[in-house]
C-alpha cells in the first residue's frame, strides 16, 4: 500500500487498546484497553471493528482528513500484543511515536490516568511484549488505573491474576464510565495538541465520581 511520510502526517496516527479476545474476558479490569476503544468507535457512530487477519487484531477508523485516527485491539491475547502492534505499523508504514498504547494499570486507583512518552514495562506482560517487537520503548501509552488488590506485597501477588481477570464492580461502574469519557477527550486533545499539551489535562483528571 503507498505510504506516506511520517513527517508530514500528524502525530498520533494509531491508538491501540490492549485486552484479551473472547467472551470470557469482557469487561475485565485487564480489558480496560479494549473498552476505551469501543467506546471511541460506539462514539464515532460510523466506526466499525473488523477482523483483519494480517494484523491479528481487529481494526476501525475514526474521523477523516488529518484526524483520522486508525484503532486496533489485538487478538493475540495480552502476552502477544506486540506482535498484532508490529504488523500493524510494518502495515501502515508508521513509526512508534505515531501510536498510542492504552493500558490498564494496577499500581494507580480507578480515576487516574497517566500519559507518557516513554517507559519500560512496569511489569505490564502487554507493554513488555510490545517493547519486545517494537525493539524500543520509546512510543507512547496512557495507562488507565484499575486499581491494586492488596497492599501487602505478598496478597497484592497472589491476588493479582484474580484481580486483572475480575470485572468492576457494579459500585466502580460510574467511575469507570467517568473515566472512559475522559479517555475519549483524551485521545482527541492528543491528535490536536500534542502529547505534552494534552498530558497536562490528561494526567491533572480529578473525577466526580467515587466508587463505594
Amino acid at each position: 500500500m503507498t505510504q506516506v511520510s511520517p513527517a508530514s502526517q500528524p502525530l498520533l496516527q494509531i491508538a491501540v487498546g490492549l485486552g484479551n479476545p473472547g467472551v470470557k474476558y469482557e469487561g475485565t479490569r485487564h480489558n480496560v484497553g479494549f473498552m476505551a476503544l469501543e467506546r471511541l468507535a460506539d462514539c464515532a457512530g460510523d466506526a466499525s471493528f473488523r477482523q483483519q487477519p494480517k494484523l491479528q487484531g481487529l481494526v476501525a477508523e475514526v474521523g477523516s482528513g488529518p484526524a483520522r485516527l486508525r484503532l486496533l485491539m489485538p487478538q493475540t491475547y495480552m502476552n502477544e500484543s506486540g506482535r498484532s502492534i508490529r504488523a500493524a505499523l510494518d502495515w501502515f508504514g508508521f513509526e512508534p511515536a505515531q501510536l498510542l498504547v492504552v493500558v490498564d494499570d494496577m499500581d494507580l486507583p480507578l480515576g487516574k490516568l497517566r500519559l507518557r512518552a516513554t517507559g519500560s514495562a512496569g511489569g505490564h506482560n502487554g507493554l513488555r511484549s510490545t517493547i519486545s517487537h517494537l525493539g524500543t520503548q520509546d512510543f507512547p501509552r496512557l495507562r488507565i488505573g484499575i486499581g491494586a488488590p492488596a497492599q501487602d506485597p505478598g496478597e497484592r501477588r497472589a491476588r493479582t491474576i484474580g484481580h486483572v481477570l475480575g470485572r468492576f464492580t457494579p459500585a466502580e461502574q460510574p467511575l469507570l464510565e467517568e473515566v472512559l469519557r475522559e479517555v475519549e477527550a483524551g485521545i482527541g486533545l492528543i491528535q490536536r495538541l500534542g502529547l505534552e499539551r494534552a498530558g497536562n489535562r490528561i494526567n491533572g483528571f480529578q473525577p466526580q465520581g467515587t466508587a463505594a
